[in-house]
């Protein structure tokens, strides 16, 4: 199977991804560790206005397999939460990248998705090139 990474994101070593445009960042899990996970019941994600700071838990990921924490990679306020996904958290397996984003939020400082991944060095990662 061929996973995707796409180039427009950076990546945490945790499996979370994000997509900064402006000031506005996009917060998610890779496809990774989306087969990783397998059959995804459970989402928990911080509320709306919540701040959120960089490395810390931002809720959890259950599976049947394992429940994960999720790591915040940037620091800022939550602005807007994926409820569809909290609903339905099985969508993930569809489309990681796209409809199944958990977060948005507005960052207090945009270079540090800097420290993040490339999508190379990501692939790298889990591909253990």
């Amino acid at each position: 199977m061929s996973l995707e990474y796409p180039q427009d994101l950076k990546y945490l070593d945790t499996h979370e991804y994000v997509r900064l445009e402006g000031e506005i960042a996009t917060i998610g899990i890779t496809e990774f560790a989306v087969n990783q996970l397998g059959d995804i019941v459970f989402l928990e994600l911080p509320e709306i206005s919540d701040a959120i700071a960089k490395g810390d838990s931002i809720g959890t990921i259950e599976s049947v397999k394992a429940v994960e924490s999720l790591n915040a990679p940037v620091t800022g306020t939550v602005i807007e939460r994926n409820e569809e996904l909290i609903e339905n958290p099985e969508l993930l397996a569809d489309d990681p990248y796209g409809e199944a984003w958990f977060l948005k939020v507005r960052v207090n400082d945009s270079d540090e998705v800097n420290d993040a991944m490339s999508a190379d060095e990501y692939r790298a990662l889990v591909e253990g090139e």
